[in-house]
Parts: C-alpha cells; structure tokens; sequence
C-alpha cells in the first residue's frame, strides 16, 4: 500500500491536487472517497473531472440521483453518492458497471460500498482543518492504484 499525506489550505487546492490524478488517469481506477459533510469529498470529484478534460462547473453531488456520469473528457467519469443508502450494499449490477468499467469511478461515502468494491482501490479521507484547510489522505491499494498515485503525486 502507497499512501501519501496532503494539507490543502483552499478548495481550489483541494481541485488541483485531484486534478493531478485526473491527468494521469488510465481508465479503470476506482476512488473511494470518505469524510464528513462538507469536507471536500465532491470538490475533489471537481478536480479529478478537470484533469479527465470535462467540466469541473457541471459536478455536483450527485446525492439523489445516486451516480452521474461525465463523458466529456478524455474518459468518462463515473460520480456515485452513497449518503442515502444504507449500509451495507449489495454489489449490485449497476455498480459492477461503473467501478469496473474503462472509465474512472468516484464513489462518495465509500465506506457504505465496503468490501462489495474489492481492494484495488485509491481511498481518499478528507477531514476538516481550521478554515478552509483539509487534510486528506490518499492510500492506494493494489498494484494498479499504486502506480497511479505514484505517476500523479511521485513515489
């Protein structure tokens, strides 16, 4: 497991930093997103739509509908809010689609999806600092998602 510690003192840090992953994306990586409410998780979604080529103004939470997706960049961005399910879920068909699917998969409330979604995965936490400060955790599990962090952030 690869894991790197970030501090980002805007949301407009917190966008890029995803927005570096973005950019390196090959398609088929799965990013599991956990933290409290407003703690940054749809702004990184935001970042990772930018670094795929799509629009980062059309992401939002996509909190009633369940998942969203972006196919206006260079790979489709597939954005799963689980806040109202509850868990734990089933792997359900849908969802087999959108985490293996060839595009990059942003999961929302990750931990309701556990362990239906496997374990080659890039799990980000995001907590709240002082202000406008997030501290957030990348922690990147199986090979694939290794060399993904690695690629976007450095080894």
């Amino acid at each position: 497991m690869l894991v790197r510690e970030v501090e980002t003192t805007s949301p407009e840090e917190t966008e890029a930093l995803a927005e570096r992953l973005g950019r390196t994306a090959e398609g088929g990586e799965v990013v599991g997103l956990e933290g409290e409410l407003g703690a940054g998780k749809t702004c990184f979604v935001r970042g990772l739509a930018r670094g795929l080529g799509a629009d980062p103004d059309t992401v939002a939470s996509p909190t009633f509908v369940i998942a969203t997706e972006y196919r206006s960049g260079r790979l489709p961005l597939h954005h799963v809010d689980l806040y109202r399910l509850e868990p734990p879920l089933a792997d359900t068909l849908f969802l087999r689609e959108v985490l293996y699917g060839a595009g990059v998969a942003a999961v929302e409330w990750f931990d309701r999806l556990l362990p239906a979604a496997g374990n080659d995965v890039l799990h980000v936490t995001l907590c709240h600092g002082d202000g406008s400060r997030r501290a957030i955790r990348l922690a990147a599990h199986g090979s694939r998602h290794e060399r993904w962090l690695g690629r976007a952030l450095g080894t």
